[in-house]
């Protein structure tokens, strides 16, 4: 199973400026969904892991997180692309659950779900909560340098401290694609915005 964990916020999505609270606030990372729909294309599967604390703070609901993740979906299929599932925690840093990352909860249940190897799940994320989660299941893990983390160099040859060792760094979830996947002949060059 081909498997990719991505994180939301940063990674397909620019950072709101508190929370994405609604359909309209949503936009998608320049290439970011045209780089799922690479993956979808080279039969990998990509589901979402994100913290959404907002929903137990009462600053939106589940319908309105629905509707944010139908927006994506359908910006998605215009592509040809498509994210398999979206995991959720609803839960505050201070509430101590298990699926909070960087708990690694919900990418436990995604590698139950899909019946994924751990060691061969890439989970790529700009923050290093999803990453740490990540090690903690073995997986290989890409740093997109957009979101929480723009302001690292991509060429850097020296991980950012929180981040785990073993991380292989990218600028952008495009860029992560395009080293993925081998160039087939006559294919068209990898998205790299």
């Amino acid at each position: 199973m081909k498997l990719a964990i991505l994180d939301r916020d940063g990674t397909l999505n620019p950072l709101g400026d508190e929370y994405i609270t609604s359909p309209e606030e949503w936009t998608p990372m320049p290439g970011a969904l045209e780089a799922v729909a690479q993956l979808n294309h080279a039969g990998w599967h990509v589901v979402v892991a994100t913290n959404q604390p907002g929903l137990g703070r009462g600053l939106f609901d589940v319908v309105a997180l629905n509707a944010i993740h139908a927006k994506m979906h359908r910006q998605l299929a215009a592509l040809g692309g498509r994210i398999d599932a979206v995991f959720y925690c609803p839960h505050a840093a201070d509430e101590e659950c298990t699926c909070r990352k960087p708990a690694p909860g919900l990418l436990e249940q995604i590698c139950e779900r899909y019946g994924a190897e751990r060691s061969e799940v890439q989970v790529v994320g700009s923050c290093a909560a999803h990453l740490q989660a990540g090690a903690v299941l073995g997986a290989q893990l890409h740093l997109v340098c957009t979101g929480r983390s723009a302001g690292v160099d991509a060429a850097a040859t020296a991980l950012p401290a929180d981040v785990p060792p073993g991380t292989r760094l990218h600028a952008s979830l495009g860029e992560f694609v395009s080293r993925l996947l081998p160039a087939a002949p006559g294919a068209r060059p990898p998205v790299s915005a």
